[in-house]
């Protein structure tokens, strides 16, 4: 899976930052794992996210000094988090024969 620079700006920060890494890891796991979270939705609040930390925090201050980045899609990454933090797949075992 491919990140554009500002998906992996977020992730990259999420990893460096634990306290708010296990905010969303809470979050992801926690909702994929009850059938209630689409990647398009998690995209949308990762959104609202790096709004709200652009008021306070590096490296989102810096993208809304320079009048903000224009609607970059977070999906990549949304659908990342997803696989990496959502519910297991249990394995199917083979027919037997």
């Amino acid at each position: 899976m491919s990140l554009n620079r500002y998906e992996q700006a977020i992730f990259e920060y999420l990893q460096s930052h634990p306290d708010e890494g296990r905010h969303w890891e809470n979050k992801v796991s926690t909702r994929a794992a009850r059938g209630e979270l689409a990647a398009s939705t998690l995209a949308d609040e990762l959104w609202d996210y790096v709004r709200e930390r652009a008021a306070h925090t590096q490296p989102f201050r810096d993208w809304a000094a320079r009048g903000g980045v224009q609607r970059t899609s977070l999906l990549n990454l949304a659908e990342y988090l997803i696989r990496l933090w959502g519910p297991v797949a249990p394995k199917r075992k083979p027919p037997v024969l």
